[in-house]
């Protein structure tokens, strides 16, 4: 069972700790699918984040195993069924730019780091159940690549935690300026809600689907044919979505890519 999944995912093989992680991870009892997901997850982090080490990035990987495996696998859990030490929450979740910052630094007190930013443009993000700490985020507009920015902004302790089209985010914990008060003592409950689309983008939405349906309509009367107003429309909502259908087409393929 193991040597196929290792063989697919050769890329694990550059790293002995991805594969160690993996080994770990099935000796306690985690599905496969779950491993490969996993482990995927932590492939991508590192390729963008550009650690080169990563067991200084995520710990012993013994330790971090015990923490990613489910309470009920994990050693030491509980007979009441509550998280081992040092379990660790994911959430994903969506937001457009009129309220993402705002959103990111308020789930960011509630102890959540964003590890990445996905195909398709959600935050990953975790939370250590144990010892919850406070994050601070930031949003760059990134027209022409990164710039420097990652140079620019590291003295002041930010770090890249993902990019999607034209925009990167940045995090920092606020360990640094709050010390002690940073942790978290009893941390609200995982969000239900995983999107978070503002009324502005709504309505920014509905002004280009009433555009398009105005200028499919004026096409129609000129010509006098219901079909040439209805082709001009999906012509021009086809033309809109392409550019972003094809961002998203070559972000899910390369994350397809990470997995194998």
């Amino acid at each position: 069972m193991n040597a196929p999944m290792d063989a697919r995912h050769g890329r694990y093989g550059q790293d002995g700790y991805l594969v160690g992680l993996a080994e770990r991870l099935r000796a306690l009892g985690l599905p496969a699918d779950r491993v490969e997901a996993t482990v995927s997850d932590l492939a991508a982090h590192l390729e963008e984040s550009g650690a080169e080490d990563a067991e200084a990035e995520f710990g012993p990987a013994e330790e971090f195993a015990r923490q990613l495996a489910p309470e009920t696998s994990a050693p030491g859990a509980g007979a009441s069924g509550g998280p081992p030490e040092g379990h660790v929450e994911t959430w994903r979740w969506t937001a457009d730019t009129y309220v993402d910052e705002e959103l990111l630094n308020r789930f960011g007190d509630e102890g959540w780091e964003v590890e990445r930013v996905d195909a398709l443009g959600r935050f990953v993000s975790h939370r250590d159940v144990a010892r919850p700490q406070r994050w601070e985020y930031r949003r760059e507009l990134v027209t022409r690549g990164r710039e420097g920015l990652d140079e620019r902004l590291a003295p002041d302790g930010w770090e890249a935690c993902g990019t999607w089209v034209v925009y990167a985010w940045f995090k920092r914990p606020k360990a640094a300026s709050l010390g002690p008060a940073a942790e978290i003592a009893s941390p609200p409950p995982v969000p239900e809600r995983k999107n978070f689309l503002s009324r502005k983008f709504y309505g920014l939405l509905a002004l280009l689907v009433t555009a398009v349906a105005v200028a499919g309509g004026g096409a129609a009367l000129e010509d006098g044919e219901a079909s040439t107003g209805l082709g001009f429309a999906g012509g021009l909502l086809v033309g809109a979505c392409a550019p972003l259908g094809l961002i998203l087409g070559f972000r899910l393929w390369r994350d397809r890519n990470r997995a194998r």
